[in-house]
């Protein structure tokens, strides 16, 4: 294996953007310092047929704006803050309202729209910088970022997070992946068969924030515990379901806190192409890209509703504001790392 470095673009002021591509022999994987955004993923069908199974785009002109954030490193909380607001430490901290009256993915300044320091390490592995000073997007603390990608022999792409603070600061960072197995231009993923080691999950109000409860599956369109379609039960009348036009909810993992396990599969009978998402996060946000809305992406492809999944780790989403849940907070002068990987199968 090796990296491969090209130009990908510029930002508004010049400085070059560079994509970062690392192949196997059998797949291939694309990053770039524009956001330390996961570019393609090359996988093969059970005909050794390639293909892209990320939904983006072609350059980073697309990923400038970048609306959906394919394949983006979000941070410092992804996912919403209800109310744009947290206290911490008998301090008030106010973000951004981007999303009605709350906050989504700690924007409007997002990380995927800046760039990152980058370095390669070896032949397999590519790693992304980022600096974010005290007071950025609103949080306390300097939080100096690292993630490191890196494409294995058995054909997953592993994720490492690795973040610290010189004050106390919530971080929930994810990757934005948007997945079609059957490619990116296959259009809808209601074929695909996905499980969720999950019992429970956080149910959400109207506008998408967590109640603070926890509530299970069993017996609802939310249990995937037993492998199933997407199209299932996307169209159920289930109050949660028909809110999120689709499902878009944290599922609370069932491996013991703190171990990478196995979080989530998916299927795609007609190409063949399997994945498995393993992290030691205990969340992960099943969305199935409710609201792509015909995004144009890679080729000029549209991208409709319900044309790809994201399987996002995480802290549950608005944990900052519901103590009940998983503590986000990195403690001052504390490496937090946090692992996820991606791993990919075909000929199934």
């Amino acid at each position: 294996m090796a990296v491969k470095k090209e130009h990908f673009g510029r930002m508004a002021d010049g400085r070059e953007i560079s994509l970062y591509t690392i192949d196997n022999g059998t797949v291939s994987a694309s990053f770039t310092d524009l956001g330390a955004v996961w570019v393609s993923m090359m996988v093969p069908d059970r005909n050794g047929e390639l293909a892209d199974v990320l939904l983006g785009y072609d350059d980073a002109e697309g990923y400038l704006v970048n609306g959906p954030h394919f394949g983006s490193i979000v941070g410092r909380i992804a996912n919403r803050t209800g109310g744009a607001s947290f206290t911490l430490n008998g301090t008030s901290y106010v973000l951004g309202k981007n999303k009605g009256e709350n906050n989504l993915h700690s924007g409007p300044d997002y990380y995927d729209r800046r760039l990152w320091a980058a370095r390669e390490v070896g032949e397999d592995s590519v790693v992304f910088l980022l600096d974010s000073p005290d007071g950025d997007q609103g949080f306390p603390g300097e939080l100096k970022i690292s993630v490191k990608y890196t494409l294995t022999k058995e054909n997953a792409v592993d994720i490492l997070y690795a973040v610290t603070s010189d004050r106390d600061t919530p971080v929930n960072m994810t990757n934005h992946a948007y997945f079609n197995l059957g490619g990116h231009d296959s259009g809808s993923v209601s074929d695909t068969r996905v499980q969720i080691l999950a019992d429970s999950f956080t149910p959400t109000d109207a506008d998408s924030i967590p109640t603070g409860e926890i509530l299970a599956v069993e017996g609802t369109p939310m249990d995937f515990r037993t492998p199933k379609t997407i199209g299932t039960d996307i169209g159920s009348d289930y109050i949660q379901i028909v809110q999120g036009k689709g499902f878009d909810h944290n599922w609370c993992l069932n491996h013991a806190p703190g171990i990478c396990g196995l979080a989530a599969s998916a299927y795609h009978e007609a190409s063949g192409r399997a994945m498995d998402v393993y992290t030691d996060l205990p969340g992960v946000q099943f969305y199935t890209g409710n609201w792509l809305g015909g995004e144009k992406g890679k080729g000029g492809v549209s991208y409709e509703d319900r044309d790809a999944f994201c399987f996002e780790t995480q802290m549950y989403p608005d944990s900052v504001n519901h103590p009940q849940f998983p503590s986000p907070v990195v403690k001052a002068g504390t490496a937090h790392v946090t692992r996820t990987s991606y791993r990919f199968y075909m000929g199934k």
